[in-house]
């Protein structure tokens, strides 16, 4: 079997001894070629070749950023109908949502012991992804994306990495406490339309997922829809106020882990197992994929894509 790993040297919680020894472990099970990403948007690039170029498995040691460019660039339909590569996650990231997901350890040594033994049993599962379409652009993403305050809150924690700090669980949640303090709380600019789905107006934060959990401080599943999976559509939580009242009251609800039904409250927007449906804004409001800051859009179509990827497990 040939297989491509691509690396991300600047991984969160990984360092060079780990990566060697994982490297060697991987190379003695399969044809290795090995990749480090050197920019925004490297991964992508690489996977699409390892596609033309007829590997049979792309892993990525990486964090979510890095495995949804590496999902973009497996499917790529410049390369027509050649046989699309499988994919190995190993995480390495601050939250590895997606690999957490599929249900591969935390630790990216366990988690390349789990690949080994999916790679020896042949072991693997096929996952729905979600597609983002917008004026000028499309992206595939994973387990989530966003428009609101939550893509705003990630916009200040990427503006602190490019400064030299770590996306620490404390970060984001000291980060999100400060900006809610300056976001618009009064003025929402979202409306949610599909075909079949009532109108949903004035709403102010949208939370789009693919699977569920939606993300994880440190240990803890946040969950704002608890039956989003890689076998339905796409699900979507909407908020209508952003009092301080109606927040902690959501907050608590999303942090109970022995939740399995949906949040409840008056001024939530909530779709479930949907194909398609749009996001328009009155204003350009802050976009996110897979946690990726992706600018300001006026409009966003979110799609399932059923049956997108054989991802090994």
């Amino acid at each position: 079997m040939r297989a491509m790993l691509l690396v991300n040297p600047k991984a969160t919680t990984t360092n060079r001894r780990t990566r060697d020894v994982l490297i060697r472990a991987l190379g003695a099970a399969v044809e290795l070629s090995v990749e480090e990403t050197a920019y925004r948007g490297h991964a992508a690039a690489l996977a699409s070749t390892a596609y033309a170029k007829g590997f049979d498995l792309v892993a990525v040691l990486g964090g979510d950023g890095t495995i949804n460019e590496t999902i973009n660039g497996l499917l790529n339909p410049a390369n027509g109908d050649a046989a699309r590569p499988s994919l190995a996650v190993i995480p390495g990231g601050s939250a590895n949502v997606f690999a957490r997901a599929l249900g591969l350890p935390n630790d990216p040594t366990e988690a390349t012991g789990a690949v080994l033994e999916a790679l020896q049993a042949g072991r693997s599962r096929t996952v729905g992804l979600g597609e983002a379409v917008w004026e000028g652009g499309s992206r595939y993403f994973t387990f989530c994306a966003g428009m609101g305050y939550d893509a705003e809150v990630i916009r200040a924690v990427e503006g602190l990495r490019g400064a030299g700090r770590k996306a620490t669980p404390a970060r984001y949640v000291n980060t999100a406490l400060r900006h809610y303090l300056q976001t618009d709380k009064r003025h929402a600019a979202l409306t949610i339309t599909g075909p079949g789905i009532p109108a949903a107006t004035h709403v102010f934060m949208a939370i789009i997922t693919n699977t569920s959990p939606w993300t994880y401080l440190g240990g803890r599943p946040v969950k704002p829809t608890p039956w989003s999976s890689f076998e339905t559509g796409l699900d979507l939580l909407g908020m209508q106020r952003m009092g301080m009242f109606t927040m902690a009251g959501l907050i608590r609800q999303l942090l109970d882990q022995g939740r399995e039904n949906w949040p409840k409250g008056r001024h939530l927007v909530q779709l479930h197992d949907e194909a398609e449906f749009t996001l328009r804004a009155e204003r350009p409001v802050a976009f996110q994929l897979d946690g990726d800051y992706l600018g300001e859009r006026e409009w966003v179509t979110f799609r399932s894509i059923p049956n997108a990827l054989q991802v090994l497990v």
